[in-house]
């Protein structure tokens, strides 16, 4: 009898683990060097989350690029490193870019800065609004209470790549000024893609869930 309680309170959590999944939305990012396959945590992040699906659904991205890279090699003056690639809109002035939205920190979503997770870039807390950054490893300092922005607020998190992450490393390599690449490279279209048509891919197992 145990044991059938068991199988059936597995079975009963599995099926509510699917179904969260098949309510996440996924997010193709294709640029020049290829693509990257995001799920957004609506669930988890519901504002962060939104807002970043907006772009995609109103076709903000239009012009959209990754533009820096932070690396341990390129951050000489900062104690607390971190490894990211950023992208978005960029900082020119655009009317595609939407009003700032409410900060969510990890500490409310419970969706820390692990490898592959994406999180808005932000300045005040409460300022993010259309660039965002893809981690590169683990990056606790990020987090709420992290040390790499002074004011202790972290980032906010809102997905994670499931697909992609060797494109990321590429992105990450390429040359750059300081932290600027040279060449910024393009996003070409970022759109919303069905899930069974995704393939598995075991390079970001270590990421949220």
């Amino acid at each position: 009898m145990k044991r059938l309680s068991l199988l059936l309170a597995f079975a009963v959590f599995n099926m509510s683990c699917q179904s969260r999944s098949r309510s996440r939305p996924i997010v193709l990012v294709e640029t020049e060097l290829g693509d990257v396959i995001i799920e957004l945590f609506l669930d988890r992040a519901p504002i962060t989350a939104s807002n970043f699906l907006r772009y995609v659904d109103e076709n903000r991205f239009g012009d959209a690029s990754f533009y820096r890279v932070v690396r341990l090699n390129n951050q000489p003056d900062i104690d607390v490193k971190i490894e990211v690639i950023q992208g978005g809109i960029g900082f020119v002035e655009s009317d595609l870019r939407l009003p700032p939205i409410i900060h969510e920190t990890t500490r409310k979503t419970g969706v820390l800065h692990k490898n592959g997770v994406i999180s808005m870039a932000r300045r005040e807390p409460g300022t993010a609004s259309s660039e965002f950054f893809i981690c590169v490893g683990d990056q606790p300092e990020l987090d709420f209470g992290g040390k790499r922005n002074p004011d202790g607020q972290g980032y906010a998190t809102f997905g994670r790549v499931i697909q992609g992450m060797d494109v990321v490393h590429a992105i990450q390599q390429r040359p750059a000024q300081g932290q600027m690449l040279v060449s910024p490279v393009k996003i070409i279209n970022v759109r919303r893609m069905k899930a069974r048509s995704l393939r598995p891919d075991s390079s970001n197992h270590g990421a949220n869930k």
